[in-house]
């Protein structure tokens, strides 16, 4: 069973200069045999001199509900008000979950990402949500993907791994995970059919 911890750290303030927080990394055919398959990555914190912090918004967490994390956290009310989706938001820290959410709610640990959207480690958040109440868009990510300093970069531009794409509120907080991947294609108009001739052939 996967634990939530009460008290997780979100990840610093982002550097405005050159950061790709708030875009989408999604996965090209170079990664159809990674975890990373056909992922699609918010990014929360980036700066090429410290590295990146994102979470994977389109892959289903198929252990546990969002009522058994509520119970593992002690949360009221059983059952909730309202329900959030759940994300495997990445190998790193996977027992540990961060709410990304959108913006008109915060808390006193909420970081903002864009002025759309911010990241909340706290179980305030989770509270405010079982009550029915807190952020109108959000989700549950356990886990994490993290980079260090310029190991992205060289995906992108040395490895032909990620394409960068605007991020919009149907693609990081909707429902349909199995068509994010080709959304976020579809953003920057590239056909998923053709991508996989392209990619290592510039």
């Amino acid at each position: 069973m996967i634990s939530v911890n009460s008290s997780i750290s979100a990840p610093s303030e982002p550097e405005e200069t050159h950061s790709l927080a708030g875009m989408l990394l999604v996965a090209s055919p170079m990664l159809a045999q990674t975890p990373f398959a056909q992922s699609v990555i918010y990014i929360c914190a980036h700066a090429p001199d410290t590295g990146t912090m994102g979470l994977v918004v389109n892959k289903r967490l198929a252990v546990a509900s969002f009522d058994e994390l509520l119970a593992q956290l002690d949360i009221q009310p059983m059952p909730p008000v309202r329900r959030i989706g759940l994300c495997a938001g990445g190998p790193v820290d996977a027992g540990r979950g961060l709410v990304l959410h959108s913006a008109e709610w915060e808390g006193e640990n909420s970081l903002s990402v864009s002025p759309n959207v911010a990241l909340t480690g706290s179980v305030d958040v989770l509270k405010e949500i079982a009550a029915g109440k807190g952020p109108q868009e959000a989700l549950l990510a356990m886990g994490h993907a993290s980079w260090t300093a310029g190991q992205l970069e060289e995906e992108i531009l040395q490895q032909d791994a990620w394409l960068v794409a605007p991020a919009t509120r149907d693609i990081v907080f909707g429902s349909d995970h199995a068509a994010k991947w080709r959304r976020a294609l579809a953003s920057i108009n590239i056909d998923p059919l053709r991508l996989s001739g392209q990619v290592g052939h510039a």
